[in-house]
């Protein structure tokens, strides 16, 4: 995974798409500018593990992959200027000042995840002390130090949370937004329990927190998260007119679709993303008849046998 410098490539132009003549049919193969296929990451373990199977399947068909990791408003500003071609990470509806800022950038591909939470959790321990909703975090302003752990700056979640605080919704006008990216975050969560202190954070599912810690989500903030405890949705975005350019790739991406324990699952494995997402689709080849349903590799032959025997060779 790589950070994404200033100096940027520039948006692919169109071409036209090379024919494959075999078996007596031709098939057409995609694009030369699309062989190779760019995706933000904000350095979020889920997303991670999206992107990890993206880009296993698009390397077994013949394609070349970059994950650029990226803030979520540098990665927008990156679709918007043709640098980044896809985003599997648009958390609905934390991201929708996001949606509405670059809906002229954009393509929203599909849902690929539903039944997501994303609000603030505690450890067990601090639940089970009395600290059950948003409300009942002022009256242990002292326990926590008026702090509430964030993620990285300038995500939309922390920027809720600030305006939490300014309107002293749950009596928190002095408190403070720790902003970090998630593996700090999670680094003083982890050194937090080990003491047996309060903390309160953001806390999702997907992620290997549910599993690595004995955590609560709290009720009470569905103004800033909605109902079900931030109950959200996952969307795949890709840039404008990328689906048209390369119908190929857009095919693939539509088809992807997850599930909380598929994600679980990978992301809780202690290999890297994509080596995760290989292991997990070779236990799991059935989900390949549909996620490569109408899909070709980069050369325009059918994609299932060839990903199939690439995974085998794993």
């Amino acid at each position: 995974m790589k950070v994404l410098s200033s100096s940027l490539v520039s948006v692919k132009t169109i071409g036209m798409a090379s024919l494959v003549v075999g078996c007596g049919f031709a098939l057409a193969a995609e694009p030369e500018q699309c062989q190779k296929v760019t995706f933000s990451d904000p350095g979020w373990t889920d997303i991670g593990a999206t992107n990890g199977i993206a880009t296993t399947l698009l390397k077994a068909m013949g394609y070349d992959t970059q994950v650029y990791l990226l803030s979520v408003p540098v990665g927008f500003e990156g679709i918007k200027n043709g640098e980044i071609d896809a985003f599997m990470g648009n958390w609905m509806p934390a991201q929708s000042a996001f949606i509405d800022k670059y809906k002229d950038n954009i393509d929203v591909v599909r849902t690929n995840l539903e039944g997501v939470k994303f609000t603030l959790a505690v450890p067990k321990y601090v639940f089970d002390a009395g600290v059950k909703d948003f409300a009942d975090l002022a009256a242990f302003s002292k326990e926590f130090r008026q702090r509430i752990y964030g993620i990285d700056a300038g995500a939309p979640a922390n920027q809720k949370l600030q305006d939490m605080i300014d309107s002293n919704d749950f009596g928190l006008k002095d408190w403070k937004v720790v902003e970090s990216g998630e593996q700090a975050m999670l680094s003083q969560v982890a050194r937090t329990i080990k003491r047996d202190n309060f903390i309160v954070f953001l806390g999702w599912e997907p992620h290997p927190m549910n599993v690595n810690y004995d955590m609560k989500y709290l009720s009470g903030g569905d103004a800033y998260f909605g109902p079900n405890y931030g109950g959200a949705t996952i969307r795949t975005l890709t840039r404008k007119g990328y689906l048209s350019e390369c119908p190929n790739v857009g095919k693939l991406l539509g088809n992807l679709e997850f599930s909380l324990t598929m994600e679980n699952e990978i992301i809780g494995s202690n290999e890297t993303p994509e080596q995760a997402a290989a292991s997990w689709i070779k236990a799991h080849p059935e989900v390949l008849k549909t996620w490569l349903q109408g899909v070709t590799t980069f050369n325009g032959t059918p994609a299932l046998s060839v990903v199939k025997q690439h995974l085998s060779g794993l």
